[in-house]
């Protein structure tokens, strides 16, 4: 089979992007040109790769295999690449880094100090909610993942970065705001607002939970830090949240609880076996040097 690199490329584009015009865009060609060079791939593999149904491309079983050989390609040239700016004394290419939507409070701070020493590298942030985090560690799309609960299911590398503990919010105005120390058995008439299901917060907060035999009255599931800050604000109930989620917040009280906080760690994880491209690794590295500046 002959299929150029550049070929390969929108084909990547294409399955990232789900439309042909919009993966022509990605990879700056005019759509005629990109719908000419998909059908060029398709006839050189001689199978369907893909199909459009409701103007929504879908990948065959055989494109999905494309994909992965594409990316696997794609990242070896990458860190090729890289090898050779660092040989020249230069630091360029790209870092794709993903993270849980609670490491949003302090990952730009380090992503900051990371791009002042090395200004010519090009930054790709994908905050999500941990199960979208999952499926693109899943699918190998970037080079480090930081999240508090990684997956059990998949083979991976995972180093802890840094602590990451749970801590029991309440109103100002809460009637248990301002007590030295609370237990747990005082709370069981409260209400709580929590993380949604799946996401590292909420896994961690049921286990605890579980663990003293306690059963919290759940008033909300919500799918945001900053909407359960302004729930408790409201006077909704108390809630779980992250240290770094808190930062600067006046209006919000933390509680003295014996049971709290809860231990938990932020974790840098990557896929089992895979080799980190030359600015990965520096990044890596800055992480875990840098990580005092979080606080």
């Amino acid at each position: 089979m002959n299929i150029t690199f550049r070929q390969l490329r929108l084909f990547l584009a294409l399955a990232e992007t789900g439309s042909v015009s919009a993966a022509a865009r990605m990879v700056h060609v005019t759509q005629p040109t990109a719908s000419m060079g998909l059908k060029e791939i398709t006839d050189t593999v001689g199978v369907p790769l893909y199909e459009v149904v409701a103007r929504k491309v879908h990948l065959t079983q055989m494109g999905l295999e494309l994909v992965k050989t594409a990316r696997a390609i794609s990242g070896e040239w990458e860190t090729f690449e890289q090898q050779v700016h660092g040989i020249k004394g230069l630091t360029r290419g790209k870092l794709k880094v993903a993270v849980v939507s609670t490491a949003k409070y302090f990952i730009p701070r380090i992503l900051g100090t990371f791009c002042e020493k090395y200004p010519e590298i090009e930054i790709s942030l994908e905050v999500l909610n941990r199960d979208g985090v999952v499926k693109r560690l899943e699918e190998n799309l970037d080079d480090l993942y930081i999240m508090s609960q990684p997956p059990l299911n998949i083979e991976i590398n995972d180093e802890v970065f840094m602590p990451n503990p749970l801590m029991l919010i309440a109103p100002m105005s809460h009637a248990f705001a301002k007590k030295k120390t609370i237990d747990l058995t005082s709370l069981k008439n409260e209400k709580f607002i929590f993380r949604e299901k799946g996401s590292g917060t909420r896994m961690t907060t049921d286990a605890h939970f579980k663990k003293l035999k306690f059963k919290p009255e759940v008033r909300l599931e919500l799918g945001s830090n900053e909407a359960i800050k302004q729930a408790v604000i409201g006077g909704l109930g108390l809630a779980v949240l992250s240290k770094y989620s808190l930062a600067d917040q006046d209006d919000i009280a933390i509680m003295k609880c014996k049971e709290f906080p809860i231990e938990s760690s932020w974790h840098i994880v990557s896929p089992k076996g895979k080799m980190l491209s030359p600015i990965a690794t520096i990044f890596k590295k800055h992480l875990l040097i840098n990580k005092s500046l979080i606080g």
